[in-house]
């Protein structure tokens, strides 16, 4: 696992010098969900596709 300071520093590497406090921080936001979700997967915190239909059907109804 890479300590924090180094992912952000790669990741403001990699982005345009032009780029502003809030892409940086759009940026870092994006990578926080990416890992939040990927912990959640290798965790076992998910649900079945059945279960995603049934839920989402009930958000869907008019």
């Amino acid at each position: 696992m890479i300590p924090a300071k180094e992912e952000v520093r790669r990741l403001l590497e990699d982005l345009p010098d032009d780029s502003t406090l809030e892409d940086i921080q759009y940026h870092i936001y994006v990578r926080q969900k990416i890992d939040r979700g990927l912990n959640d997967i290798k965790n076992g915190h998910t649900i079945s596709e059945e279960e995603f239909d049934k839920r989402m059907s009930k958000w869907l109804k008019a």
